[in-house]
């Protein structure tokens, strides 16, 4: 494992800030219960190592615990209860290494009475204490529409785009595509947030349920969007991806490649500034993010929060004409 630091003497002080680690993990086997236990080892790698830092707070990228490019069978086969026994596992994890955990995961949940499979995150305290569960709102593409129940939907869902405190510090959680919506991180910003940690599965190709490969590259996100989501807000924002490629078994029980990732994690800075960005391969990113090491990024203290005319801007939650 590549370790990529920008670390301060002394890990952040509760309220001023966190030392993030971002686990940018080695592609891997997916759609069976091994790769869970696969994926749960590897965690506790990347923790202890995370933990010779003195970190605080630790990312895995979307659906870790089972890879990315799952079918719809796979998906209702090995989706994971929010509170079951894997995440149990998981938050012991966290308690153990005393560390925050954010872990993204196909979940398993009954609303209303009907089962739904959600692509979603459980934020963990540094105790092992539930503390969120996010599902993903904006699916991407038309693989994940048919797999996935969009999020917070139902009352019993509890909001969306909420703000939690890790060493003091509010963060917030958005996955993969959200990345892309400019409506959301300012949604967490405008509630106080000053970092947003964004799981993904940015891929160089995919396979799709119907057999054939994603035709093109997914977009070069941490270079394009999230250092402007970074600025725009004058928050940290950060960018967990995988790297190579995942596999699965086929039926003749031979090893067959399923997608390539991006390996494009990427954390940013509230001027807008990459302050740590990894090559494609296993990496893990750890970086002290403090506000007051950041002053004003314009003249005259503008700031672009404050400076908002939101009387004008009614019209972008309902549909234009």
């Amino acid at each position: 494992m590549i370790y990529l630091t920008r670390l301060q003497p002394q890990p952040p002080a509760p309220g001023t800030g966190v030392r993030l680690a971002i686990y940018q993990n080695q592609g891997g086997p997916i759609g069976n219960t091994e790769a869970i236990a696969y994926y749960l080892a590897k965690m506790e790698e990347a923790l202890q190592g995370a933990q010779r830092f003195e970190a605080q707070l630790i990312s895995f990228a979307e659906l870790y615990l089972t890879g990315y490019a799952l079918s719809p069978q796979e998906v209702h086969q090995l989706a994971i209860a929010r509170d079951g026994e894997v995440m149990t596992q998981v938050g012991q994890l966290a308690h153990k290494y005393q560390m925050a955990i954010i872990c993204p995961y196909p979940e398993k949940a009954a609303i209303n009475g009907e089962i739904h499979y959600y692509d979603s995150i459980n934020l963990f305290d540094d105790q092992g204490k539930l503390v969120k569960t996010y599902r993903k709102t904006h699916l991407w593409g038309p693989d994940e529409s048919k797999i996935y129940s969009r999020g917070h939907r139902h009352k019993e869902e509890g909001k969306a785009f909420t703000v939690h405190k890790v060493n003091g510090f509010p963060i917030g959680l958005l996955n993969c595509y959200e990345a892309e919506f400019a409506e959301l991180t300012r949604i967490l910003a405008l509630r106080g947030a000053k970092l947003v940690v964004i799981p993904t599965a940015a891929d160089i190709w995919t396979l799709l349920s119907t057999g054939e490969r994603t035709k093109i590259p997914y977009p070069d996100v941490s270079h394009n969007v999230i250092p402007v989501r970074a600025l725009e807000n004058h928050i940290f924002v950060a960018y967990c991806n995988r790297a190579g490629a995942e596999t699965r078994l086929n039926a003749q029980g031979k090893t067959v490649l399923v997608g390539e990732y991006l390996g494009n994690s990427a954390i940013a800075g509230p001027h807008g500034d990459l302050l740590l960005y990894p090559r494609n391969e296993e990496t893990l990113l750890i970086a002290d993010c403090v506000s007051a090491d950041y002053g004003s990024l314009h003249p005259e203290q503008t700031n672009y929060l404050v400076d908002r005319q939101s009387n004008l801007y009614g019209s972008l939650a309902s549909e234009l004409t």
